[in-house]
């Protein structure tokens, strides 16, 4: 089985974020009132089952993608916020995500990790999101390449 792209490519990015993740503490009180401020009601209590770790990280990435491109819609930047919202249903914390990264799609949990994209467009489409959100979600769309790029900086 070959290596995902960004494993090959991006690896520093991994790195970098193992590190950021093993700081567990919820993000600063501005930044959960500054993302909810852009997530629709069903949005805000899917952002609210992420883990700390990864709503310190959305919030970076979608404050960058506002910063990238200051003319998004409400629905792009909860896509940034929403991007990563498929891992809660893997439950994995973060040894397990890196494990997931080295030997792939091995056993269901690493399987649902791997499909986090379309796991979390389903679940932000059931909870009511906007097209535009689900569709950057699952990684698709006009502001998609933007996504990724605050997502690896």
């Amino acid at each position: 089985m070959s290596k995902p792209l960004h494993l090959i490519l991006k690896p520093h990015h991994l790195v970098a974020r193992f590190f950021v993740s093993l700081d567990t503490r919820p993000p600063r009180p501005a930044d959960e009132v500054w993302a909810e401020t852009h997530l629709l009601h069903g949005e805000v209590g899917l952002w609210r089952r992420m883990g700390n770790v990864d709503r310190k990280h959305s919030t970076k990435v979608a404050r960058r993608f506002v910063a990238a491109r200051p003319d998004a819609s409400r629905a792009e930047v909860a896509g940034a916020l929403l991007h990563d919202v498929g891992k809660i249903e893997c439950g994995i914390g973060t040894f397990g995500r890196v494990a997931a990264s080295i030997v792939g799609r091995r056993g269901t949990r690493f399987a649902a990790y791997h499909d986090h994209e379309r796991i979390g467009s389903e679940i932000a489409e059931a909870a009511g999101s906007e097209p535009a959100t689900v569709e950057l979600i699952a990684e698709r769309g006009p502001a998609y390449a933007v996504l990724q790029s605050c997502d690896r900086a």
